[in-house]
């Protein structure tokens, strides 16, 4: 059988213009957030099938109701829609230094990527106080040894269960040793040093006198897969939100040093902006499970 020879330097495959007009750092970016978006989305499907899958979960409008400086003021979901707003305006920013890039306006590339990075910074600053605030809550709960504790929210405690009725609280509170009943009575006075000194020296039957007297608001101990969920997901995103600035703050620096000038194009800035929108649109569905259903 004969062969046809092939002439040397025949190219097999010459290429040709992308149909899509995209570069291979862009394709490659886009490959990047398709994967992060699976890995995001099996957390979320994770956490919707144990959120409908149990009787009671914890409401949201009691959770998430505190804000800084504000002390015990009542105002549900205040604070997360104002880290929804410093997110959102941050991804605006980062379109604006997009833009200026396009224009090769330098001085604009700076001043909208630094209103990027102190947006993100906010945001991180704003899930800092509002992870502390959680951990370090004190709010009394039904343990499961029928005793009432004062316990945070965790990874391994939840006190956002279903409300205790009366009987079932004061049934809870005789069981309850003195150590705990002090700490119960403590919390209703936002545990003062000089208050918590008096009430060791008061009897239990005068603690439980005291305590149901200032109409105590106790719940069953909630479901402990909201503390997981809650804290992975949202520390899962606040590690792409970190991430994000990180990679903003290498780009601002890069353009004060005009090595994006030297190359004739601001494409770099692109590629980190379609990260930073990707992060922002990750927590449109995070707000959305966790913070309002």
């Amino acid at each position: 059988m004969g062969s046809t020879a092939i002439p040397a330097g025949t190219k097999w495959w010459s290429g040709g213009k992308s149909p899509f007009n995209v570069n291979y750092g862009k394709v490659m970016m886009w490959y990047f957030l398709m994967s992060d978006a699976f890995t995001f989305g099996a957390f979320l499907i994770s956490y919707g099938t144990i959120r409908f899958s149990v009787n009671h979960w914890a409401d949201p409008n009691h959770v998430f109701n505190s804000f800084p400086f504000a002390g015990h003021a009542n105002l549900p979901l205040a604070f997360v829609s104002l880290m929804t707003f410093i997110l959102i305006f941050s991804s605006v920013t980062m379109v604006l230094a997009v833009h200026e890039g396009h224009q090769m306006n330098r001085k604009g590339v700076e001043k909208f990527m630094i209103m990027t990075i102190i947006g993100g910074l906010a945001f991180l600053g704003c899930q800092a106080w509002e992870w502390t605030h959680l951990l370090t809550g004190e709010h009394v709960a039904l343990l499961t040894d029928g005793t009432l504790g004062v316990i945070p929210t965790t990874v391994k405690m939840n006190p956002w269960g279903a409300d205790l009725d009366h009987s079932t609280m004061m049934s809870a509170l005789q069981k309850t040793s003195h150590e705990g009943l002090v700490a119960i009575a403590s919390t209703l006075h936002h545990g003062a040093e000089s208050v918590h000194h008096n009430l060791s020296g008061l009897t239990n039957q005068e603690l439980i006198s005291q305590i149901s007297a200032s109409g105590l608001h106790a719940t069953h101990s909630g479901p402990i897969a909201f503390g997981g969920y809650f804290f992975g997901i949202t520390g899962f995103h606040g590690f792409h939100v970190f991430s994000g600035v990180v990679i903003n703050i290498v780009m601002y620096i890069k353009t004060k040093l005009g090595h994006f000038d030297q190359r004739g194009h601001y494409e770099m800035i692109e590629k980190a902006g379609l990260y930073w929108h990707f992060v922002d649109l990750v927590w449109v569905f995070v707000f959305l499970c966790f913070y309002l259903v």
